[in-house]
């Protein structure tokens, strides 16, 4: 029985020799235990084989990090390296001062007083010679602490700021792409992930550059304590002679000095490596060999210049000539490799031209028609890819981002062509097929109008704005500075062609907002407003009837992006009328807050044109029909009338500068509307149950 349990551990008494270690081999404690013992060794003395050990330890560590930082392929990589320098940094010092330790006290035994690696460094490296020992010490201190650490620390706290200033503009950048479907969501969380910490690295890189600083000018001050604390304690308490005394002790003092310098030389230079990296794609290796070895000229002029220094006077001309050789073999080798790559990139292009268009295109492809396409002339389809930074794509998608914001739904994507048959400069927007509107602009200039609606008198082609027919003149780029001056509008050619596309998107917003489109946006509602179209929907109304009210809703150009809000208003008008239009002056007036705000002028006020009691009255005796039958039957003679005093009254509110809203009764504003945009299409015309009780009206006159 005794036999059984002696030859295993006793749980929960005494000690587990096994349970220790295994503990032990996990990494957060091992960093722990080694932690502890740096700091062990800042206060305890260590014996001669120990030193050594961790000696050894400090510069294999070194070479480890140094060769990691070579072969990675991003800084993000090895983003523990602030942690990684901070604890090589405590080691070395703890190192030195173990070692100072062992050399003030046990000095006078011997050059072996604080290890074999110590006194073989300091040997090997004066080989006999006190001042030659000094003097590459003094020299490799120099270069850690001058050339290594102060520009890796000037490196690392340039890419810190410039890494924090760019941060807005990769998040902007990951956002539009996000919203232009380039990327998915979890790739955008991955690349704002990457972001963060690149920029968290960065920043810790530019603090862990002192600690390498720092360093240095330890090691500098720990060296002169060595040396003349040494030879201070070997004379007065040893006993020995000056000449002993500065033999031993310059020893283990240079021994001692590069056995620190030397691992901390190894992680600066892995520092500048890492920091340096940062503009650098793939291994270090690969990259310098692809970007010095890949222009034959290059290397021709490398290998030439070394063979004539190797034939002046006096220069030896082996080494040179050697030089030379291999530079002259890597010229040709390059040489050879961009023939052969130049080679099949043609092979390439023959293929390609080579290949078999198929003779007809399938049947089933002439069907489908774009929802939106721009079709461009020959010479306005750089405006596709401008190296300028102004291109047509991008601005397409802020313009659809904007939309989106503006009308309540997505706009279906653009696609881009070119037409032969137009001009040059000539463009047309079409929108599922049909032409939406048509256009001329011209590259290498600039389009420039007067903010009050007069031609302009710079040198130019006078032209009219195609998206509002204003007067416009097409200037040279040259001319910019004193059109701005002028307080002119200066706008590009791909914002001319976005505007264009924008008030045409806005004309046909009904014909984009698809039975599709209108699941998609119920779709994307929350569950409790799913929830009333489920009880609405078919009792009350139809999904299409939906889309009917949200379509005379974007007509008007009303944003329909309070969804919940319109829904609600259908519910409460479905319930006593199936009229669809008469249920579209319910929901607009639920909206009174919305289209009060967005018609309001820059002073806060709303202007308005209110429709005479006359023309009230003439509405109301024009009616026919009974209720949902209800037409209007307006005499030719009093709708010219209309007509007409409608354009003297808006005519008269447009001299002052203001564009105001028509304001009528809430019968006959569906009627009124129905005439006016026939004439004056952007005309806003409001009843007066949309007038919110928070809105500020300015009266501008009656019609």
């Amino acid at each position: 029985m005794a036999d059984t349990t002696s030859s295993s551990p006793v749980s929960g008494q005494g000690f587990d020799l096994r349970s220790f270690v295994m503990k032990g081999m996990r990494g957060d404690v091992a960093l722990a235990i080694g932690i502890m013992g740096i700091l062990v060794m800042l206060i305890l003395p260590m014996p001669r084989m120990l030193l050594d050990m961790a000696l050894a330890i400090s510069i294999s560590l070194s070479v480890l990090v140094l060769m990691t930082a070579l072969f990675i392929k991003k800084p993000l990589e090895f983003s523990a390296f602030p942690a990684v320098l901070l604890i090589t940094t405590l080691l070395r010092l703890g190192l030195n001062i173990a070692s100072t330790r062992l050399i003030l006290s046990n000095g006078a035994e011997g050059t072996d007083a604080a290890g074999d690696i110590i006194e073989a460094f300091g040997a090997f490296v004066m080989q006999g010679n006190v001042v030659i020992g000094i003097i590459v010490f003094i020299i490799l201190v120099i270069v850690n602490f001058v050339v290594i650490t102060k520009g890796s620390g000037r490196i690392a706290e340039v890419a810190a700021r410039f890494t924090l200033d760019a941060m807005p503009g990769k998040q902007m950048a990951i956002d539009a792409d996000l919203s232009a479907g380039l990327i998915t969501e979890e790739e955008a969380r991955e690349r704002r992930k990457s972001l963060e910490g690149e920029s968290n690295f960065f920043g810790a890189m530019d603090g862990a550059s002192k600690f390498v600083r720092g360093d240095a000018v330890a090691g500098i001050m720990i060296t002169a304590i060595n040396l003349i604390a040494g030879m201070i304690v070997g004379i007065a308490q040893s006993g020995m002679s000056f000449a002993d005394a500065a033999s031993t002790y310059s020893t283990l003092t240079i021994g001692d000095g590069l056995v620190s310098q030397i691992p901390a030389l190894i992680v600066s230079v892995a520092a500048g490596l890492l920091v340096s990296k940062a503009g650098v794609e793939g291994e270090a290796d690969k990259a310098l060999a692809k970007q010095l070895g890949a222009n034959p000229q290059v290397l021709g002029m490398v290998a030439g210049c070394a063979l004539i220094i190797g034939l002046l006077p006096g220069m030896p001309l082996i080494p040179f000539t050697f030089m030379a050789a291999g530079a002259g073999a890597l010229a040709w080798t390059a040489w050879r490799a961009q023939k052969e790559t130049a080679k099949k990139a043609e092979v390439a292009a023959e293929r390609e031209a080579m290949k078999v268009e198929p003779e007809e295109a399938p049947i089933g492809e002439t069907l489908a028609i774009d929802e939106l396409k721009i079709e461009l002339g020959y010479a306005l389809l750089p405006l596709i890819n401008d190296v300028e930074g102004r291109r047509l794509t991008d601005q397409i998608r802020a313009l659809r981002r904007t939309l989106a914001q503006d009308t309540g739904f997505v706009m279906p994507s653009v696609r881009i062509v070119d037409n032969m048959r137009l001009g040059s400069n000539e463009y047309v927007l079409r929108v599922k097929e049909m032409e939406a509107g048509r256009g001329e602009v011209r590259l290498k200039q600039l389009l420039v109008m007067d903010p009050q609606g007069m031609q302009i008198d710079l040198p130019g082609d006078h032209v009219k704005e195609p998206a509002f027919g204003l007067p416009a003149t097409w200037i040279d780029e040259n001319l910019r500075e004193e059109a701005a001056f002028r307080g002119y509008t200066v706008v590009d050619p791909a914002a001319v062609l976005v505007t264009h596309m924008t008030e045409a998107l806005r004309d046909h917003m009904p014909d984009l907002l698809s039975y599709a489109e209108v699941e998609k946006l119920i779709e994307g509602l929350g569950k409790e407003h799913r929830k009333l179209v489920d009880d609405i929907t078919p009792t009350q109304i139809s999904r299409a009837g939906i889309q009917r009210i949200l379509q005379n809703l974007l007509k008007e150009r009303v944003s329909i992006r309070d969804l919940p809000a319109i829904l609600e208003g259908i519910a409460e008008a479905s319930s006593h009328t199936q009229n669809l239009d008469a249920i579209t002056e319910h929901v607009r007036g639920r909206l009174a807050r919305q289209i009060c705000h967005a018609n309001r002028g820059p002073d806060g006020l709303l202007p308005v044109l209110a429709l005479s009691p006359q023309w009230e009255q003439a509405f109301a005796e024009a009616m026919v029909g009974d209720g949902d039958r209800r037409q209007l039957a307006l005499a030719p003679s009093k709708l010219h009338e209309f007509v007409g005093s409608v354009r003297e009254s808006f005519e008269r509110a447009a001299e002052q500068g203001q564009t105001p809203a028509l304001l009528t009764s809430p019968t006959a504003r569906p009627y009124v509307r129905s005439l006016v945009e026939r004439f004056r299409p952007q005309t806003v015309v409001m009843s007066q149950n949309e007038i919110h009780p928070t809105a500020r009206l300015k009266t501008m006159g009656h019609v």
